[in-house]
């Protein structure tokens, strides 16, 4: 099988960078290709703009999601962009690397997924209609492959759990599995979480090392996170509201979940 990780942190010396090579030795040991986005070694630009098609068009003012079609289909985008969008139709899984920084992915990684996920090519596919609504949320250019999340933190564990201050850590990366990886497509794996990144020695280190083995053995059989899909008869289109007699009586991001419940009405 084919992997392409994307990492996103400035220091190699860092336990990200260990994390990043352990994953590409252990899968590469077990026979996969695998390709490395080190976005920080590439000097990757983070910005969505203007520059990134060599064809800009009239003098219109610069609108993002147009910019983006008309490079997708007329073959102008930048060629960083381009390659980044070969490395993702080559992978049958994608993994994403980072440290939690601020309850979400660095700059760097969230301009990787502004300038890759063009229109046409992650979104803005599909037939949109008062029956549809696009290709997505588990349909889409992605489907067929998975997708995984490598996250250190520095916080507790207790402090990312059900009643912690930082919220439920399911809570703090929905945007992301959900909004970025399940919405073009893929099958969105549990992420692998090291908390208390500081408190590191070589005792758990070695745990650390072999729980990631065992979660990247598994990177196509283990289950994925089972988000509910937009076209498979859960919501009301177009509304894109989860049907009332689902979970009658919750909100919140869980709903969103299969059997992931979510908070009651008050």
């Amino acid at each position: 099988m084919k992997v392409l990780l994307v990492y996103a942190h400035p220091e190699s010396r860092s336990l990200n960078g260990s994390l990043r090579d352990f994953t590409v030795a252990q899968l590469e040991a077990a026979g996969h290709d695998v390709q490395v986005s080190d976005l920080h070694a590439m000097k990757w630009k983070a910005v969505l703009d203007a520059d990134d098609s060599s064809d800009r068009g009239d003098d219109a003012p610069f609108n993002a999601s147009l910019a983006s079609k008309r490079a997708f289909e007329h073959g102008t985008q930048s060629p960083d962009i381009a390659a980044e969008q070969e490395k993702l139709r080559w992978a049958d899984a994608l993994v994403l690397q980072f440290p939690l920084w601020w309850f979400s992915m660095p700059a760097i990684l969230k301009g990787w997924v502004d300038r890759v996920y063009a229109y046409g090519f992650a979104y803005g596919v599909g037939e949109h209609s008062d029956t549809r609504w696009g290709n997505r949320y588990g349909e889409g250019t992605m489907a067929g492959k998975r997708a995984m999340l490598i996250v250190t933190t520095g916080g507790w564990e207790s402090h990312y759990s059900a009643r912690g201050i930082n919220g439920p850590i399911d809570d703090v990366l929905f945007p992301i599995q959900h909004g970025i990886l399940h919405y073009p497509g893929f099958d969105v794996l549990p992420p692998f979480l090291v908390y208390r990144t500081s408190k590191m020695d070589n005792t758990r280190w070695g745990a650390v090392r072999a729980a990631l083995g065992r979660r990247l053995d598994g990177l196509w059989t283990d289950s994925p996170i089972r988000f509910r899909q937009q076209n498979g008869g859960a919501y009301d289109i177009p509304a894109l509201t989860l049907r009332a007699d689902i979970e009658p009586g919750r909100v919140g991001l869980g709903v969103h979940v299969e059997g992931g419940g979510g908070s009651e009405i008050s």
